[in-house]
Formats: C-alpha cells, structure tokens, sequence
C-alpha cells in the first residue's frame, strides 16, 4: 500500500546554493514555529563550526506539514569532501529537491549528488534559485542556459525518460518565494507580486512519490545515522521499510564487525522512540513503515546496520560510498609542551576516538599505523580532516597529525595508479594566465575553457589529488579572493610523476624559551614569520616560511644585550612589519612530510617530527 500522509525527499546541490536558506523558507511557511519563537538564519547548521564556516556538514533531518501530509525532508552538505553524507542519506528517501544557482549553473558537486540520486531512481524537482542576482535581473536568458545545462546532465548521467521530465520552479529562497511561470519573475524581482513557496510545496506533493509500505511485514529499518542525547544515550536514525515498531519491543541489529568484517547479531530493547516535528524530536509509542525514525536503546551499532524483528531476517546490503582518497597520520602529543592546554591524549584514547567517528561516518576509514602510537584515517579531502581535528580539539584533545597523503592503486599490469579530479574555477579573466600556469605546474591539464560574462571565466583541469593539496590557499591569493574553487573525484589514471608541492624550506626554532620582537626583527629578512613577540617556543618548532629553498635553524628568543651607553639612533621603538597567521587549513596544505602539525585545544604549532636540530639535515633534498 502507499502511505499518501508521508513525502519522503532530500535538498541536494553544490555548496553555497541555498539549500539550508530554501529549508529555512519551507519550516517558516509551514507554520513549524509559533509567533514565540525567536528565528535564525539558516537553523538547520546547528552546529557551531557549521554556522562559523558557513557551510553544512552534516545531514540532518526535518519534517513539515503541507495541507495534511507530512513532508520529511533532509538538508544535505553541499562540498565534495562530505559526499558520504549525501550518499548514506539517499536510501531513506523517495525524492529530491536539486538546487541550482541561476548564474554558476550546474557543478562538480551536482553532477555527484545528481548521479547518485538519479541511480536510486528517485524522481527530481529541478530549483533555479538565486534568480534575484543582478546577472539574471539583467539578462534571464542565463536561466535558459543553465536549465539546458542541467537538462544535458541528466542525459549524460542516464538518467530514464521519466526522470528527464522533471517539473521547473524559479526561486529566490532568501525572500522566500518561488514560481512554476518563467513570465513572473520580473514581477516578483520588481515587487510588483508578493510571492510565497505554495509552488514548491505543491510539486513535492505531486511529483514525489509517497513511500510503498507493507504494514503487515515484519520490521526491517536500515541505519543511516547515528546521535546522541544526554539523556537517553545512542540514538539510531533510519527510514522503516516495513512493518511497524512499539516501544519496549525486543528487536535485533543485524550487523558486522568492522575489524574482522564478521556478521554480528545483538538483541536489545527499544527504550525510546521519538520522530521529527519540525527541528524537534517528539516521543511516539509506535512508528510505521514509511516513517523517518528514531530508536533509543542500542548501544553497539555501525551506520548501514540492519534492524530487525528477528535475528533471521534478511538484512539490506551494506550502505556503499565512494572509497577515501587521502591518509592523515594520527599520533599522540609527544612535543615539550604535551599537556599544558588540554588532555595529554594516550594512544588508546585517541584511537577510541577515531573509531567512534568512523562509527557514525561511512566516508572514512580507520588503519592501524606503523607504531602503536600512529594511526591512518582515510577520508576524502583536507576539508574533512580539517573539521573533525577543530571538533576535536574543542573536545578538550591534544594529538598531532601528517600531512594529507594520496592513496595510490594498481592495475592488473602492475602499474601505479593515482585519483585524478576535476575542479572548476570561476574566476575574473584577468587572472586566468596566472592560474592556468598554477594548476600546469602540479599536472593539471586544461580541458575546458567558458567566458561566462565580459570578465569572468570558467576553467576546467584534471589534476591529480595530490597537486590540489595545498593549492587553494594560492589559487585565491592569485585570484584576490574573487575566484570560486571546487572539485570532484572523476577516475584512477596512471602516476603522474614527482611534483614538487612547496618549494620553500621552513624557518626553526633551535632552542626552548619565548620569543623576542629584538630576535624576530633580525629574523624578517630571512622570510616570512608566523609567530609573534612573547610565543612560547622550544627545539624544533616551526617559527616561519624561509626564503630559500632549504630549512635554516635560527634563534628567535635572543634579547637585545644591555649596556650603559645610550644613543638615540640605537635604542628606537622596534616595528616588525607582520606575521603570517596560519589557520588550520593552511596548516594541512603548507606542511612537508617531515613535520607535524600539533593541535591543542589553545594553540596550533607546526614542528618538525625531529626535534633535535643535530639529528636532522636542513637541506630538503636530503630528507627521506
């Protein structure tokens, strides 16, 4: 039978094209808040480093009601290096919302979200959104253009002929309207209309199709996410394919063990069963199929487990993502200042931690490293490493990683092979010389080349993973902060040969103690500082970027001598001229294969893996 109260469906697009804006629309008109309530903007990035960053990273659910049926939707992350989470989303729904913006037009990260979307079968309600840019005010003609582009994206994915014949709506998800009609949007744009997000609601109702559900089945649910409450303990999130669920019912997880890949069989009791109602979790005695639900009461679980009535059911296939392309070390704080900010982390406690998120996140991939103390974590880009190693340190953790190293495959004849992607810049037309030589000198291949305005350009590379490493803090500095940036995963080619990815040597420290603005003045002329006057600093840490080639071992705590002969040309005011302030990411993108980045919960300090300054060669050629 189908459940016609229920619409299952997912916000899917490229980062920054409004899909968390559009949920927010679609929770206010829906009448999900009370006058009471006080709104923020974007309410669905709850988390702080979502709402800091401005983007999502996480999927999370929701739910509506739209004239008696209860719209369950899913906003989605838009960057390629959280694709896991779009993908283990997509098997709890029966539909989609793609969003395009109406200028940039279809990008890397649509066509992953798309193809995956369209191999599940799902149907697509096509969203122009952003038509109140003034590149569409002036000229709507775009909107054609990129309707054509996604149109001829479909085709190329494969999508059926029933697909292909996906409903259009026009909208601008930040004033919170959109429209069926191409002829109105003038209308709206000058205010002439006042518009809402009825049409919307009433494709979703038309075009998505309500779940088929065997009421009578037993219960099967597959686990597509994991939380937690401080009350309840582990909570599993999952659509129900059949059957039905009560509270205090015994049920099974039909699961694996992730270290040996064996089936595992655990029986426990439902505690707790809650469903969405808007941004909040309410508790329900009973959940049916066709309902976005969640359990309380497993503790040992693994996202793409199977729940089940009996311990003899057939579970789903496990939940497939693309493989990870990156390996990060992991390894204990083992520098002089170990535990002075946060927890002196033990080897056992930091892998614990490291399980427990590849636990609740089918995108990475966890490896015992070549001591004790070292572990790998496979992932998908620095972006992801980036994220979870600040959730960390805000938990109060001290631990060091590596730099971001590419996992190379072979072929049956023995050969190396490497991920090659695809990225895509837009950016102003002057700067295209300077780029294109950029992304040439990492073996980038330009393989297509759009003007898409009087002075701005698209290019397209194929670029090995390991020469985007590191590459988009240039791109933009070369750029002045007006190029976009973004890139997919697109095949496994042959090795590339050796690129050399920083050509600077770094600047270090050679003895424990604080730093100097006298010490660090003498030191400007040798590069590029990153610390400031008064920095605690021991043996070989990291101070700066050198302006040669190879590394050099200075000292940055020596103070100016005092005598009893005073001059007035001698003792002035001492200015340095500015320090380079590192973020993580930048971190992870400047580091060499010899050095470490250690995270604490106060401080990000960059340091060579030998301290020692007469253990280690400074001439990079050198070093293994």
């Amino acid at each position: 039978m189908r459940r016609n109260d229920i619409r299952n469906l997912c916000i899917i697009a490229h980062v920054d094209h409004g899909k968390t804006t559009l949920v927010d629309g679609l929770l206010q008109q829906s009448g999900s808040f009370s006058d009471h309530e006080t709104l923020v903007e974007r309410v669905m990035d709850s988390n702080d480093l979502e709402r800091e960053r401005g983007i999502t990273i996480l999927a999370k659910n929701t739910s509506v009601y739209y004239q008696g049926t209860k719209l369950n939707i899913v906003d989605t992350p838009g960057h390629a290096d959280f694709g896991g989470e779009v993908e283990r989303i997509l098997g709890t729904v029966d539909g989609a919302v793609l969003l395009v913006d109406a200028v940039e037009g279809p990008l890397p990260q649509t066509r992953f979200v798309l193809e995956k979307a369209l191999a599940k079968g799902h149907k697509i309600i096509l969203c122009i959104n952003k038509v109140d840019r003034s590149e569409v005010r002036d000229d709507l003609s775009r909107v054609h253009d990129v309707i054509d582009k996604t149109f001829d994206l479909f085709v190329e994915l494969g999508a059926t002929e029933e697909q292909c014949e996906f409903p259009i709506v026009y909208a601008c998800a930040r004033e919170g309207w959109c429209t069926s009609a191409e002829g109105e949007i003038s209308d709206y744009l000058s205010g002439q209309k006042k518009g809402t997000l009825q049409p919307l609601f009433e494709l979703i109702l038309s075009h998505i199709s309500a779940p088929d559900v065997d009421l009578e089945a037993e219960f099967r649910m597959q686990l597509s996410s994991l939380s937690w409450s401080d009350y309840v303990g582990q909570l599993v999130i999952g659509r129900i394919v059949s059957g039905k669920i009560k509270k205090n019912q015994q049920i099974f997880c039909l699961g694996h063990n992730p270290q040996t890949g064996s089936a595992t069989v655990n029986q426990f009791s439902v505690s707790h069963l809650y469903q969405y109602e808007g941004l909040k979790q309410t508790e329900v005695s009973e959940l049916s199929a066709g309902d976005i639900g969640i359990i309380a009461g497993c503790s040992d679980v693994y996202i793409g487990d199977t729940l089940a009535g009996s311990s003899d059911c057939e579970p789903f296939p496990r939940i497939a993502v693309d493989a990870p392309t990156l390996r990060m070390t992991f390894t204990i704080n083992t520098g002089p200042f170990s535990g002075k900010d946060g927890d002196a982390v033990q080897s056992r406690k930091l892998k614990d931690r490291l399980l427990r998120e590849c636990r609740a996140n089918v995108a990475l991939g966890f490896e015992e490293g070549d001591t004790s103390e070292q572990f790998y974590l496979l992932g998908r880009g620095e972006l992801q490493f980036a994220i979870l190693i600040e959730t960390m340190r805000r938990e109060g953790l001290e631990f060091m990683v590596g730099r971001p190293v590419v996992m190379l495959q072979e072929d049956e004849q023995g050969r190396k092979m490497e991920p090659i992607e695809t990225a895509v810049l837009d950016l102003p037309e002057i700067y295209s010389g300077d780029v294109t030589q950029l992304f040439q000198n990492r073996k980038g291949i330009l393989a297509a080349y759009a003007q898409l305005s009087d002075s701005r350009v698209r290019l397209s590379f194929d670029i090995p993973t390991r020469g985007l490493i590191g590459i988009r803090s240039r791109y933009l500095t070369l750029t002045k902060g007006e190029g976009l940036f973004s890139s997919r995963l697109k095949e496994y080619q042959p090795f590339k040969g050796d690129l050399m990815i920083r050509k600077n040597g770094t600047l270090i420290s050679d003895r424990t103690g604080k730093t100097t603005d006298y010490a660090l003045a003498s030191l400007e002329e040798r590069g590029v500082l990153f610390i400031k006057p008064g920095t605690e600093v021991y043996e070989g840490m990291i101070i700066g970027e050198c302006s040669r080639e190879n590394d050099m071992n200075v000292n940055p705590v020596r103070p100016k001598k005092l005598t009893n002969v005073r001059s007035v040309t001698s003792d002035g005011l001492i200015i340095l001229s500015g320090t380079r302030d590192m973020s993580l990411e930048q971190c992870i993108e400047w580091i060499d294969e010899d050095e470490w980045i250690e995270c604490t919960p106060l401080h990000i300090r960059l340091r060579k893996k030998v301290l020692a300054a007469n253990q280690r060669s400074v001439i990079r050629s050198r070093k293994k």
